[in-house]
């Protein structure tokens, strides 16, 4: 087995024909100015032919779907293990992609929070809690020895109305006395309620005093309640508060009820999870005022852009006959910069004049045109303009007009308010990932849970504290979950992939990483330093293409590329073991 990458005759871009060897499962930096010729060698030679093999080693059928990739420039390379290239370009644009999805930790979230989270109803922020008819009976016995209990089933809770056929179909269904507003009825008299007020009603199912001996009976008349009363049932003690049971993820007080938890509700990509308004992303696009108006020392004339303004002064447009016909109605003198006119007149021509109908009139060649008409408002228009459009260029030209601002149904959750209800000790899962990850990793571990929820969460536990400690090992501890991968930087999303692929346990690989340092403190550069030696330790060949002093020092083998920039670049100026070096030696001591 060949224990080199044997490298001859590399001339892309502008090497100068090179032959090297590169040792396996090694720390291999390559170095060199700018322009020399580094990431021709790594990423267009090594890389590049790295890709092609493995292209070429599927069928013909996946193949038509990846497209040929052409050959590098060299005459051979031999020893070539699978190549996994972590540059600084991959970093995702979808506004859905944040760095929990990225990293993968947010599926194990979403699992946790679907097998040991607490529902609260998002209303009165109740906690909602799922009974088996045998708990509730657990529940009941569990009283003091002796004491009177009644079993009602609540079949009205808070409704307007008289209810009088609900009342006689519990007559008829053999229901003799119900609670109705704290009162005892029988259900033979004549019940008069006032149809304009709230009403509560509970019907009397059975009076039971605790005993060792009612158990059957006393899960009979809970079934029935549960039955007749919409999964709710409600345990009188005389003296004492009633408790509420329900056998659904429901409040019984608001109604809300919830479906069985599971990971896609805590998904802001899936319908199930997504806030409705912003369909997940956490903001919307809408127009605005500053960039519909950017100058208001102008004129209306010339300041409202988006609205065709430019050519007002040139001729008679739509637009001026609408600026005009409404100053003249409100009395407003639009030959004033736009910072002098009244507010109450610029948002009638930004937002509608509402109720008010204006007398417009329109003169052009074809005539005069009368109408009086409301206005529907700059803002208005421009957005039923842009939500009706099927042509791509007016939708971008709209867009130029709009800017982001939060959900105001999710204030940039993402999720949906009754998932948002959802809690792992005193947060929901919108909460915790706004936490920086080193935060979300104590959190985690100082979690008090119940026998049953720690050995259901165990598991979960390990992965996301194994996956969260890699992204703190790259030093990465500051970033939050729940930012967007957009606004990485380069070096950020770098180092985000390269704990994921420490995470994933591959070994035979080799890993090719342009400049991991990029954007992190010199106090955090041991960190990384430490992260790329546990993947060579795991058997990989790791080239980096670097400029860092540190992380020279710490490689095992150092690749120069030089002399100069461009053409005067592209040769092996040196290639030494870094091992014998003494200065390396001792950095790799410390």
């Amino acid at each position: 087995m060949n224990d080199n990458i044997v490298i001859k005759g590399a001339r892309e871009h502008n090497l100068k024909n090179i032959n090297i060897e590169i040792p396996k499962d090694k720390l291999v930096v390559v170095t060199g100015l700018s322009g020399s010729g580094k990431s021709s060698f790594a990423f267009d030679t090594l890389y590049a032919e790295g890709q092609r093999r493995y292209v070429e080693s599927l069928s013909s059928y996946a193949r038509q779907f990846l497209g040929l990739m052409e050959k590098p420039d060299v005459d051979s390379i031999e020893g070539l293990s699978p190549a996994i290239s972590i540059d600084q370009k991959t970093t995702s644009k979808n506004p859905r992609s944040t760095v929990g999805t990225v990293t993968e930790i947010y599926d194990y979230i979403r699992l946790l929070y679907a097998r040991i989270g607490v529902p609260y109803c998002p209303k009165c922020g109740r906690k909602i809690e799922k009974q088996t008819i045998d708990q509730i009976v657990d529940h009941v016995l569990s009283l003091e020895e002796g004491t009177r209990i009644q079993i009602l089933a609540p079949i009205i809770r808070g409704q307007k109305g008289e209810h009088l056929k609900l009342l006689q179909n519990m007559q008829k269904e053999g229901f003799v006395r119900a609670i109705i507003d704290g009162e005892l009825y029988e259900l033979d008299d004549e019940i008069n309620l006032d149809k304009n007020k709230k009403h509560n009603i509970d019907i009397i199912v059975d009076r039971l005093v605790i005993k060792e001996d009612i158990r059957n009976r006393l899960a009979e008349s809970i079934e029935t309640a549960l039955k007749n009363a919409n999964s709710l049932v409600k345990i009188d003690i005389p003296k004492q508060e009633s408790k509420l049971f329900s056998t659904n993820y429901a409040c019984p007080d608001c109604g809300i009820s919830f479906e069985e938890l599971s990971p896609r509700m805590f998904s802001f990509n899936n319908p199930f999870g997504a806030c409705p308004e912003c369909t997940g992303i956490g903001y919307l696009m809408k127009m605005d005022e500053d960039l519909i108006i950017p100058d208001k020392t102008k004129t209306l004339y010339d300041g409202v852009k988006a609205f065709g303004s430019s050519s007002m002064k040139k001729g008679d447009t739509m637009a001026k006959m609408y600026f005009e016909s409404i100053a003249k109605h409100y009395g407003v003198d639009i030959k004033k910069p736009i910072k002098k006119l009244p507010r109450e007149f610029l948002e009638k021509i930004l937002y509608g004049t509402g109720k008010d109908e204006i007398d417009f009139e329109y003169v052009s060649s074809a005539g005069v045109r009368k109408f009086t008409q409301s206005f529907e408002g700059v803002i208005p228009t421009l957005d039923r303009r842009y939500r009706e459009t099927k042509s791509q260029g007016m939708r971008d030209f709209y867009e130029m007009y709009m800017s982001n601002s939060p959900c105001l149904m999710c204030n940039g959750a993402r999720l949906k308010k009754e998932v948002l209800a959802v809690k792992v000790g005193d947060k929901n899962i919108n909460e915790l990932t706004e936490l920086p990850i080193r935060r979300i990793k104590e959190y985690l571990g100082n979690l008090e849970l119940g026998k049953k929820d720690r050995m259901i969460a165990d598991m979960i536990f390990k992965e996301l504290n194994k996956r969260l400690q890699f992204l703190i090992d790259v030093g990465l501890d500051y970033l939050t979950l729940s930012r967007s991968a957009g606004t990485l930087s380069g070096g950020e999303a770098q180092r985000i992939r390269l704990a994921t692929q420490i995470g994933s346990g591959l070994s035979g690989v080799m890993y090719i990483l342009d400049e991991p340092s990029i954007g992190l403190h010199q106090r955090d550069n041991e960190k990384l330093i430490e992260t790329l030696k546990k993947l060579r330790d795991s058997g990989n060949t790791v080239i980096v293409v670097e400029h860092d002093e540190d992380t020279m020092y710490a490689a095992d083998q150092i690749i120069d590329i030089g002399p100069g920039a461009g053409v005067h670049g592209g040769n092996v100026m040196a290639q030494r073991n870094c091992r014998r070096n003494k200065k390396c030696r001792e950095f790799n001591n410390r």
